[in-house]
């Protein structure tokens, strides 16, 4: 199969959906999976009667296994290919789901909760590199906003597969491991279109945290207001005297913003000479919205209007910071800048709920809305303070 055709720049011409295909239904499978797997491993330690501390202990085994996988992907990537990794990866992913079936002993949910999301961030890592990589750079945020909207479809449907599967018996375990294996088909057609590393990223991998700052402190918020925020919010919404359909409702509404928002927002990027302005201007509605919870809490159509347009530029975070990275570099520096990039969600998905359920615990239930704002305003202050302290480029 050929590859994308180049301009003289090395710069991708048109959008070459071989590629994109097989990158995204990867990861779209990747994600159904989750989105199953998360809710049944919960409800299963619970009726086996493991204190809720010890769960949460067990979950948080997902960030620290992506902030060791990060580093580690590039180097995979470029001794083994990109496909072949990503093969192998969702091999693991696949052994790993279906273990925690045949795994009694609690400890050992441990190490298979470790490869099971260490196989899956380097998904994520090589299929955002091969996407970036494949797509042109005028139409890359229409790209990744495709990319956005396809993985939050699949996050929604893991949960309603396991609302029909249940928690009882093998066949989740079997449907969740065979819907990661339905993942190496579109990676297996388009080995030979993946992105080709014949040379290793010139910089340590901590470098390029700080190479391009403005993507990489977007998702370090991103990961921390958006996992802080699910795990908590309906906490924050049951002390605030809202029943649970209710808030559950709100939290639907959220995600519909998030789905409904991707692709504009990554067409309106692709107009953008500089997407910075844009990943500010998000943060700061994201900081407005924040500080707005606790006075319309009481009104809970006023609460959906501000949670709908707030889902929206909290994943645009995601996706725009994701195009700006791939709009700065190519080649090994960008699967290297993209490990970064995953390394510091994974970063601010462990910080986010620690911060959050500490500031409630301290200030009452407010804590919720003046931590997510911090988190906004810790953004705001980054980019700020990077527009004045370097020069744009064009």
């Amino acid at each position: 199969m050929s590859q994308p055709t180049t301009d003289a720049n090395g710069h991708v011409e048109e959008i070459h959906w071989p590629s994109l295909i097989a990158a995204i239904s990867a990861i779209s499978a990747v994600g159904i999976a989750i989105g199953l797997g998360l809710p049944l491993l919960s409800i299963i330690l619970e009726k086996r009667g493991i204190p809720s501390t010890l769960i949460g202990l067990n979950a948080a085994m997902a960030g620290i296994a992506s902030m060791v996988a990060a580093p580690i992907t590039t180097k995979l990537a470029h001794d083994h290919g990109v496909a072949k990794t990503m093969m192998l990866a969702v091999v693991l992913a696949a052994l790993s789901a279906l273990g925690f079936y045949y795994a009694e002993a609690f400890w050992m949910w441990f190490p298979l909760r470790f490869a099971f999301h260490g196989a899956t961030t380097t998904l994520f890592i090589l299929s955002e590199f091969w996407i970036n990589d494949a797509a042109p750079p005028r139409r890359r945020g229409l790209v990744l906003g495709i990319y956005a909207t396809v993985l939050a479809i699949g996050f929604a449907v893991g949960p309603l597969l396991f609302s029909l599967l249940g928690s009882e018996g093998i066949l989740p375990f079997l449907v969740g491991a065979g819907v990661i294996l339905l993942a190496i088909i579109p990676i297996f057609i388009a080995r030979h279109e993946s992105p080709v590393l014949d040379t290793k990223p010139e910089r340590h991998f901590l470098h390029y945290i700080f190479l391009v700052p403005t993507a990489t402190a977007a998702v370090f918020a991103f990961g921390a207001v958006s996992a802080g925020g699910l795990s908590l919010f309906p906490i924050y919404a049951l002390r605030s005297a809202l029943s649970e359909s209710h808030a559950a409702l709100l939290l639907t509404v959220m995600g519909v913003g998030n789905m409904a928002f991707q692709i504009p927002l990554g067409m309106y990027s692709d107009r953008l000479r500089d997407r910075r302005p844009l990943l500010t201007a998000m943060a700061v509605l994201g900081l407005v919205g924040s500080l707005a919870l606790p006075f319309l809490i009481e009104n809970w159509l006023l609460m959906a209007v501000v949670l709908f347009f707030w889902g929206g530029c909290v994943s645009g975070l995601y996706t725009v910071g994701l195009a700006h990275l791939g709009s700065r570099l190519t080649g090994p520096d960008l699967v290297a800048a993209n490990a970064a990039f995953i390394f510091c969600y994974a970063v601010g998905t462990v910080a986010g709920p620690q911060a959050i359920g500490a500031a409630i615990d301290v200030t009452g239930k407010d804590g919720f809305a003046w931590t997510l704002a911090a988190f906004f305003g810790f953004y705001v202050l980054v980019s700020v303070g990077r527009a004045f302290l370097r020069p744009k480029r064009s």
